[in-house]
């Protein structure tokens, strides 16, 4: 298998895609953040005394998806359409966090979906780090993806 971001002498490279077609894109990402039960219950409740919790990691990982190529090495800035941050928790002492991204370009937007859910965990570890430094941000995963060459799907 060739790396991609490599060139024939094994150094770093951004991946020319002018040729490429551009098709629509999407990618689906996961991570989970692992708090004490209490800490979740004021996260839900928006108890917490930084405020509403939720909120700020759902902007935080909208936010991060359209900065991407500002933050991983060889990225391309690709135009965004859409990115959703949705929250879905077990009921005692996990927060699961799902983004869904979409593009029309010659590129993928699965770098975009993870950091997606990665900085939306932080936001929320950070939202809640008075209560709780306890917390685990875990099983950060890409789900899906669909458009270009093949489509993926996280079986695991």
């Amino acid at each position: 298998m060739e790396l991609t971001h490599l060139n024939k002498q094994g150094e770093a490279i951004m991946v020319d895609v002018g040729e490429k077609n551009i098709t629509c894109r999407t990618a689906e990402a996961f991570a989970a953040v692992k708090m004490k039960p209490q800490t979740l219950t004021m996260l839900l409740s928006s108890q917490l005394k930084k405020g509403d919790g939720l909120a700020a990691a759902r902007i935080a990982g909208i936010m991060a998806a359209k900065r991407t190529w500002e933050l991983i090495p060889l990225c391309h800035n690709i135009p965004i359409e859409s990115v959703e941050i949705r929250f879905e928790n077990n009921g005692t002492d996990e927060l699961y966090i799902y983004s869904a991204a979409r593009c029309s370009y010659k590129t993928g937007i699965e770098m975009e979906a993870l950091t997606a859910v990665s900085v939306a965990a932080l936001t929320v570890y950070d939202m809640c780090k008075a209560v709780d430094r306890g917390m685990v941000i875990s099983e950060t995963k890409l789900l899906s993806k669909t458009g270009g060459k093949s489509d993926f799907k996280n079986e695991g």
